[in-house]
């Protein structure tokens, strides 16, 4: 116990409070499981320590730490009055035992967020601190031959504001190493159907000198629209030319 506690003491304040996130992210996810069994005024509640769950990341991000620490903290009090009083059950978890949690890197184009998305940003944040790396237009155009559908800062801004992810960044647009080289992960986490292969990574990093576990899902998520392409060629059937016209004229 002493030496959870040394570990905390000599935590920045940033780290902390990213701990104390991570707790009430974890205790949230528990809770949605249990959302049936509330009332509305109880539902309520939650919702309010979501609220601030979001404060609280939106103040870090900013680089104000101690207001995102009393966001947390409100959320962290509304969970744990709720845990109290027996109306949900669930556990913090150590602050000692977050603060090492490894750092697990996924990356992808991340055009369109589907639900194959979330499942792979699931996957990595039960795993670990989430990285999530964005591919730079070029680089989509490169590998698609196609441009993405989304620029690249809306996508890293949109992949930002996923629960799972604690820092969303652009890729390089010179080696695809350069985000590992920056990051520095425990685990890197691939998804079924990436085009990179375990092997060609390992050899990468063994030559880099980067000790890293690579893990790759076993299953894509199986859901109507489980891709961009998908997603898009659907919207051109239910979207008629004019309609993509007059949006077009209202942007000038």
């Amino acid at each position: 116990m002493a030496e959870h506690s040394s570990q905390l003491e000599k935590a920045p304040p940033e780290a902390k409070v990213e701990a104390y996130i991570e707790n009430v992210t974890r205790a949230l996810e528990k809770i949605r499981k249990q959302l049936e069994k509330l009332t509305p005024q109880q539902r309520r509640v939650v919702e309010n320590a979501e609220a601030y769950l979001s404060d609280a990341k939106h103040y870090l991000e900013k680089g104000d730490p101690f207001t995102a620490l009393a966001c947390i903290a409100y959320a962290e009090g509304l969970l744990d009055a709720l845990r109290h009083l027996g109306i949900v059950e669930f556990d913090w978890e150590l602050t000692s035992r977050l603060l090492a949690r490894p750092k697990v890197l996924v990356a992808g184009t991340f055009d369109i967020l589907h639900p194959g998305h979330i499942e792979l940003l699931r996957q990595a944040w039960l795993r670990g601190r989430v990285y999530a790396v964005v591919a730079r237009d070029e680089s989509v155009k490169r590998f698609k031959k196609r441009p993405p559908i989304v620029p690249e800062e809306q996508r890293r801004e949109t992949l930002q504001a996923v629960r799972y992810v604690y820092k969303a960044i652009l890729g390089s647009k010179r080696d695809v190493l350069d985000p590992i080289r920056e990051i520095k992960p425990d685990i890197i986490l691939l998804g079924p159907d990436q085009w990179a292969s375990e092997k060609w990574l390992q050899e990468r990093l063994r030559e880099e000198g980067i000790e890293a576990r690579i893990e790759r899902l076993p299953e894509k998520k199986r859901c109507p629209l489980c891709s961009a392409t998908a997603i898009a060629c659907r919207a051109a059937e239910i979207i008629d030319e004019e309609t993509c016209r007059s949006l077009q004229d209202s942007k000038q």
